[in-house]
């Protein structure tokens, strides 16, 4: 197990393996790319000073528009030796996503894939990522004379929260969020997450999502590979754990299941993959089951929140067996990280009752950026209030219900949508389904399903309900229906419910009855 607690920074990390592996590949990309450590340094530092020339200083936020090519990992580094903060951001958002987060964050340089539209629209000073040009471009700079210096607590990231309820808030991420789970684990010989010499890492959530930027950081800083795969494809990722003997990996649940419900199946693909993270988003346990038998490898759920700097709890591989009770938990916290569950004047609540879950991780974020009385209400006393609902066993695992926001009280009955969603999935005929709370004037709210059926299938709402009353209380089953052509879910997956929201809870003062 690498464990290499004399680093803190990942200025510290870069430098301490591009002098002592320079040849070693820190970045390889599934369109042919490979970048040595030694390389990485380079072209981070030669990209510092164009940056320096832009007028990038120490605390200027430097966004990032594009895939995660070795030109994603190099603008990371060139942000780190410059003091700058990088600003990653979704491809997939519209530009008027991108205008707030460019103008939220006060970026004052953007690097961009050459063929994005935005592209020379911005105003900004910008630096064009088209891969053919990038390389020779970095050329034309000598690499920075005298790099910045951080301390864990310099902020070095702001990534935007999804957005499900309004406006994205900037998280303002430090060194020491990439560090400090390394730590936990470290200090306690732990092995819930390693890495050995030799791994190749497949990133497969994107480097604009903390689940993405955190991982890549942790193999940086154990001095392995990094492997992105800029335009994920189920049956090319395949071939590229096949060929390239991809030895670890980190997916949301829904890029893992494609991978393991691929057919024909190919044997050989997964036999060097040791360790399979995932994190993000719920799994069924029939659909992890599946995971287990033909990936092969040691799992690891992960849970926390932008705000936690990632992960602060791991459902460790142990728990991962066929049949495991456990496969329901989010996961236990690391060594040294606390999980407390508070109902809604504050007051702690024992084992197996529900409420809001806080965190206390040595990761969790500086600030909303900008923001001081809504990183006041998150960040209290060094706990997050992460707006999840869910409570603790005997062992001290975390169960999430849903988000507390988005529950739904229903006669003063707490209802949780993601509960009645994952009942309404395993009715035959039905491929997607989101549950919201509506107005109701004898009970308060109803619940109110959208369903999205199978192709080719038309399931009844008599159908539903005959499944639901076995599975579910009877104040939890839909009172009210709606069949729909799609759920509406944002880039990172998540239901928005907000929209679902709007049509029944415009113009009223409260969006709670």
């Amino acid at each position: 197990m690498i464990y290499l607690p004399q680093l803190t920074t990942l200025a510290e990390s870069l430098s301490y393996h591009s002098s002592r592996t320079p040849h070693r590949t820190a970045v390889m990309t599934s369109e042919g790319d490979e970048v040595s450590y030694a390389r990485l340094d380079r072209k981070s530092s030669q990209l510092a000073s164009a940056l320096t020339a832009a007028g990038v200083s120490e605390g200027s936020r430097v966004a990032f528009i594009g895939r995660e090519r070795a030109s994603y990992w190099e603008t990371l580094f060139a942000c780190v030796k410059t003091g700058a903060v990088l600003v990653p951001v979704n491809r997939a958002l519209t530009a008027a996503e991108v205008g707030h987060i460019l103008s939220d964050s006060d970026a004052v340089a953007l690097v961009i894939d050459g063929d994005h539209p935005l592209r020379g629209t911005t105003g900004l000073a910008e630096f064009d990522a088209t891969p053919e040009t990038w390389d020779l471009w970095l050329e034309g700079y000598e690499p920075l004379a005298t790099p910045f210096i951080p301390v864990p607590d310099t902020p070095v990231a702001q990534l935007y929260t999804s957005g499900t309820t309004g406006l994205p808030k900037g998280v303002v991420l430090a060194h020491r969020s990439w560090f400090g789970v390394r730590d936990a684990l470290g200090e306690a010989g732990s092995d819930w997450i390693t890495f050995e010499e030799g791994d190749i890492c497949f990133v497969g959530i994107p480097g604009f999502h903390i689940g993405g930027l955190w991982y890549a950081t942790q193999v940086f800083n154990a001095g392995q590979t990094v492997f992105s795969m800029p335009d994920y494809e189920p049956r090319a990722a395949r071939e590229q754990f096949r060929v390239h003997r991809i030895t670890n990996a980190i997916f949301v649940p829904a890029m893992m299941a494609s991978l393991a419900t691929l057919t024909p199946p190919d044997p050989e693909a997964f036999t060097a993959l040791r360790q399979a993270i995932y994190g993000g988003a719920p799994i069924g346990p029939s659909v992890l089951e599946i995971c287990i038998r033909v990936l092969d490898a040691r799992f690891i759920q992960i849970y926390g929140l932008t705000e936690t700097g990632n992960t602060a709890c791991c459902l460790p591989p142990e728990e991962h067996y066929i049949g495991s009770p456990r496969l329901k938990a989010a996961g236990h916290p690391y060594p040294g990280f606390r999980v407390r569950i508070v109902d809604r004047d504050g007051s702690v609540l024992p084992v197996g009752e529900v409420g809001e879950v806080q965190l206390y991780t040595p990761n969790r974020m500086v600030e909303y950026y900008n923001l001081p009385e809504a990183t006041a209400q998150t960040l209290v006393d060094g706990w997050i209030l992460t707006g999840d609902a869910g409570y603790t066993d005997s062992d001290g695992y975390v169960y999430i219900s849903d988000r507390y926001k988005d529950m739904v009280l229903v006669g003063g009955e707490n209802v949780f949508p993601a509960e009645i969603e994952k009942e309404i999935v395993k009715v035959p005929g039905v491929e997607d389904a989101a549950v919201i709370g509506v107005p109701d004037e004898k009970s308060g709210e109803a619940v109110m399903a959208f369903v999205q059926a199978a192709p080719g299938r038309t399931p009844s709402t008599r159908d539903l309900v005959t499944f639901l009353r076995g599975q579910l209380a009877p104040f939890k089953i839909p009172s009210r229906w709606r069949f729909v052509d799609s759920v509406p879910r944002n880039s990172s997956g998540k239901i928005l419910r907000r929209e679902l929201r709007e049509e029944f809870w415009a113009g009223r003062d409260r969006k709670v009855n």
